[in-house]
């Protein structure tokens, strides 16, 4: 099965938007091995915006190795970091 570092290594170098057949071939010209072709040769055809949403498409997700609960975890222990400067001293 084709993993997500692997989709957005054979798409680094195409411009997006892109459409499906952009990608697919994209991915030959770079080499992409039979698992990679075949997941993107299974893509919805619409207009994509950047690799991640390729990658999600295609149904590989970023950290398979993590499930809903650990990801859950994670998003309720983080911090608000991009709270604006001016909202910082309230």
């Amino acid at each position: 099965m084709a993993s997500y570092a692997e989709v957005l290594h054979y798409l680094s170098s195409l411009d997006y938007p892109a459409e499906k057949d952009d990608v697919i071939r994209e991915a030959e010209r770079e080499g992409a091995p039979p698992d990679v072709l075949r997941a993107l040769r299974a893509l919805p055809p619409v207009d994509y915006a950047n690799g991640a949403e390729v990658a999600r498409s295609a149904g590989i997700e970023a950290a398979p190795e993590v499930d809903d609960a650990q990801r859950g975890a994670a998003g309720r222990d983080k911090r608000h970091q991009r709270v604006s400067q001016h909202l910082r001293s309230i």
